[in-house]
């Protein structure tokens, strides 16, 4: 199973990815602004989702379609 960001390129456990795109996060009042470095991603059964962790938000599952590879 491979796992593309938003260019096509393939993403691996623990790469660093950036976002693309403003996003608001579900269940908080945060708000990820595009460009925000997300560190250490691990990957899921779904190809189309990653998981992560930001400062103040844990557990956080990212779609592929909103980040690009660092």
């Amino acid at each position: 199973m491979e796992v593309r960001d938003s260019n096509g390129t393939v993403l691996n456990e623990g790469d660093n990815v950036t976002l693309i795109k403003d996003l608001k996060v579900k269940g908080t009042s945060e708000t990820l602004k595009r460009g925000t470095m997300i560190k250490g991603i691990h990957l899921t059964d779904d190809p189309a989702e990653v998981e992560c962790r930001h400062a103040k938000i844990k557990g956080l599952v990212l779609r592929t379609e909103f980040l690009k590879k660092a």
